[in-house]
């Protein structure tokens, strides 16, 4: 009591945060016992039936399941290989650059796009990519007189998806690392330089160590979204002829759930992606704990 009485004031400003994650993030989780039931909405959750694993051996059993899963796994190592490693590439990047009024302006530059909704992002990419019109195209058939349908074409989706994923975050993720990388001693890199240290082997013997608790970390964080694709971004982006490759587990569940009224079964599809998130978070917090790396806990 009287460390919570001298502390008062640290635990009020916490307070809007403990309260955010018990109401939109615990309380909601009431909800996932309709996963179990055959939930009908005049009986409500106490009273609806319980059906057991029913609709989770319906899930693995659908021919769509494999078709999902690799959807969603393929656009989650993408996003895993070629987004997560710039925000670390642009942090030290600008980490580097001295004049800071060029350096303030660089990071507004490329914060701005993470306040620009999706529905805006896939707009612009439209009209720059469409074959009608669209800017890339027109440049296209001037050089080579054919035009690519980027928005239409299977095989150009998840390219397109992970490029406007690139463009929108990759500024807004660089603040953690910016912020890791302001705490390195600045007498390491003087002691370094006195030892004859090129720029490239401070960079590799003092910045990128300083960081690594940071990246494990947030790689550990980002494992536990791993089937999350985004609903907004790929609704957005999904037609009749991309629809093979574009289907993932998000845009599944709001077909089953919302348009179709499918509830329990599209909370049983939503409880799977979470258990799965959980196993990786566990299992890669466990990996670092065991190559001597600060896991989340």
């Amino acid at each position: 009591m009287k460390d919570l009485i001298r502390d008062r004031w640290l635990y009020l400003m916490l307070l809007p945060g403990v309260l955010y994650f018990v109401i939109f993030k615990y309380v909601p989780m009431y909800g996932l016992v309709m996963a179990f039931q055959d939930y009908k909405p005049h009986l409500g959750i106490m009273n609806s039936p319980w059906v057991g694993l029913k609709h989770f051996n319906r899930f693995f059993t659908e021919p769509q399941f494999w078709q999902l899963f690799s959807n969603t796994a393929l656009l989650a190592v993408y996003n895993l290989v070629f987004f997560f490693p710039l925000p670390i590439v642009l942090a030290l990047m600008m980490n580097e650059v001295r004049r800071e009024r060029f350096k303030r302006f660089v990071q507004t530059l490329v914060y701005v796009p993470h306040f620009v909704s999706w529905v805006v992002v896939v707009g612009v990419f439209y009209m720059l990519f469409t074959t009608e019109g669209g800017a890339v195209n027109e440049l296209l058939y001037a050089l080579t007189g054919h035009k690519i349908a980027f928005l239409l074409e299977p095989e150009w989706f998840r390219t397109m998806i992970v490029t406007q994923s690139i463009w929108k975050e990759v500024g807004w993720g660089t603040i953690i690392f910016l912020a890791a990388l302001s705490g390195v001693d600045l007498q390491l890199y003087e002691a370094a330089r006195m030892d004859g240290a090129n720029r490239w082997r401070q960079l590799w013997h003092i910045t990128l160590p300083a960081i690594r608790s940071t990246i494990i970390i947030l790689l550990i964080l980002r494992l536990g979204n791993f089937l999350d694709s985004g609903f907004e971004h790929i609704f957005l982006m999904l037609t009749p002829t991309n629809r093979d490759v574009g289907e993932v587990f998000d845009t599944y569940v709001y077909v089953k759930g919302l348009t179709q009224s499918q509830f329990s079964y599209s909370a049983a599809v939503g409880l799977f992606k979470s258990a799965v998130g959980l196993v990786l978070v566990l299992g890669s917090n466990w990996l670092a704990k065991r190559f001597g790396q600060e896991g989340v806990y």
